[in-house]
């Protein structure tokens, strides 16, 4: 949402959400089998055990949307928890244990076989409703958020983070539901990121069109005198300034290891991300997500850049 929300129309015509921090994905219901399918499109039903039951109780010819989380039965955890068993090949009781997880259901595609997509959101949501409370725990509605106009809502995200949410969905009452990236009838009303001054450290080339360019980087933040590698982030930085700093990797670099250039450590960056957690595998301890450069500090040196402490005050906070 790049504007002031009131000028989406009256408070009323719309349904306010959390923005959950987890992973999107549809469940689907068809021919007595259930289908968990990622939003990029990878068939993870074997990756969520605890969805198979409750999906068994939906009628044949169901498809909902909605966001995969780490759930403890009453509410949703840090992404960071449902972070432990992504990728894990084997999923022992250990990991089901400690990072639980659930479905949070926000949208109807598919009700006994028919595509109700172009019904209006309001008689989707009802319907959820009532195939949601068929299914039963860990799957719940998400529920719609009361605030009586804009400034009320307004206030009430501020609260995003203790709710391990991003921030806010603002999603009309009267829309179909959409295909593709279209913007209108969703709305997504992000809090503020968490923000970092670091400074660069390593430089590589990019990849398609940017594999002649230095564009994806690495920054450091200070521990006593020594920079931390902290974060690697790629966007945000206009094609201008892309440019202007490729030529001056390219003008200073201490080292090469193979496609990566240590380079004088000299640039401030403000870097922005949605989470932070601890993390045994980063050398600073530290792991951030979606990083991505909010502005080139020039008005900073590097020693005023961000130190070690400051971030892990950050990961408490969190």
């Amino acid at each position: 949402l790049d504007r002031d929300p009131a000028d989406l129309g009256p408070r009323e015509e719309w349904l306010a959400e959390w923005k959950w921090d987890g992973i999107r994905a549809q469940v689907i219901r068809r021919g007595g089998e259930t289908f968990i399918w990622s939003r990029g499109e990878e068939l993870v039903t074997h990756r969520f055990p605890e969805l198979h039951l409750p999906a068994a109780r939906l009628p044949d010819g169901t498809v909902i949307d909605g966001e995969l989380v780490a759930f403890d039965g009453e509410r949703p955890l840090p992404f960071a928890v449902l972070q432990r068993r992504i990728g894990r090949q084997k999923l022992t009781p250990a990991i089901l244990r400690d990072a639980p997880a659930g479905l949070l259901a926000y949208d109807l595609l598919e009700d006994l076989g028919r595509d109700v997509r172009l019904s209006p959101l309001s008689q989707r949501r009802e319907r959820l409703a009532t195939l949601v409370k068929t299914m039963g725990s860990p799957c719940a509605l998400s529920p719609a958020i009361e605030a009586p106009d804009w400034a009320a809502l307004a206030a009430i995200r501020q609260q995003s983070r203790e709710q391990a949410a991003e921030g806010l969905m603002l999603k009309r009452l009267a829309a179909p539901y959409l295909v593709g990236r279209k913007r209108g009838d969703w709305w997504k009303w992000k809090i503020d990121p968490y923000s970092v001054d670091a400074v660069l450290i390593y430089a590589q080339p990019g990849s398609g069109r940017r594999s002649s360019l230095f564009t994806d980087y690495t920054f450091g933040v200070w521990k006593g005198a020594e920079l931390v590698p902290f974060a690697k982030a790629y966007s945000g930085l206009s094609d201008a300034e892309i440019a202007e700093l490729d030529r001056w990797v390219r003008r200073h670099t201490l080292e090469r290891f193979g496609p990566v250039r240590h380079v004088e450590p000299v640039h401030v960056f403000e870097l922005g991300f949605e989470g932070i957690s601890r993390s045994s595998r980063h050398r600073s301890g530290v792991a951030v997500r979606f990083p991505r450069m909010l502005r080139w500090r020039k008005d900073k040196t590097p020693d005023q850049a961000d130190t070690l402490e400051t971030v892990e005050a950050l990961v408490a906070d969190a």
